[in-house]
């Protein structure tokens, strides 16, 4: 994980307003959230492992879950996931567990991140900059 400095820390939205303008740019909603934190994501590429843009983000006002929650945004940072490259050999199986276990495991949740996406997250966020302000 790469922090990036950004005029995006301690800045509050409405959530809907940050989505409405980044979904159309590809950034989404991240799948790690809970009521009351979670992250907008942009995947970068998915060469030597998943390189992700991540902003986070905390609730100010209402929850992630209802409409009209406000958030403050942490800072940006770019990140690695490294995946196996062949399927799992102890996956789930059933139709139940296959809807549910649909991704593999990460070999490296938090690899390193090659300089090139470390850079391509600075310009990612400087347009997100330029755009939300």
């Amino acid at each position: 994980m790469v922090p990036v400095q950004s005029q995006l820390e301690n800045r509050v939205f409405p959530l809907y307003e940050l989505e409405k303008q980044l979904k159309p740019l590809g950034y989404v909603v991240g799948g790690s959230w809970d009521y009351n934190e979670g992250s907008i994501d942009y995947k970068m590429a998915d060469d030597e492992g998943y390189q992700f843009i991540r902003i986070p983000f905390k609730t100010e006002e209402g929850s992630l879950d209802a409409p009209g929650a406000i958030v403050r945004l942490g800072q940006p940072y770019v990140l690695t996931h490294k995946y196996q490259p062949d399927v799992e050999d102890h996956a789930d199986n059933g139709v139940f567990q296959g809807s549910v276990n649909q991704f593999q495991s990460p070999i490296d949740s938090d690899a390193d991140v090659p300089q090139k996406y470390v850079e391509k997250g600075k310009r990612l966020i400087e347009q997100v900059e330029q755009l939300l302000f």
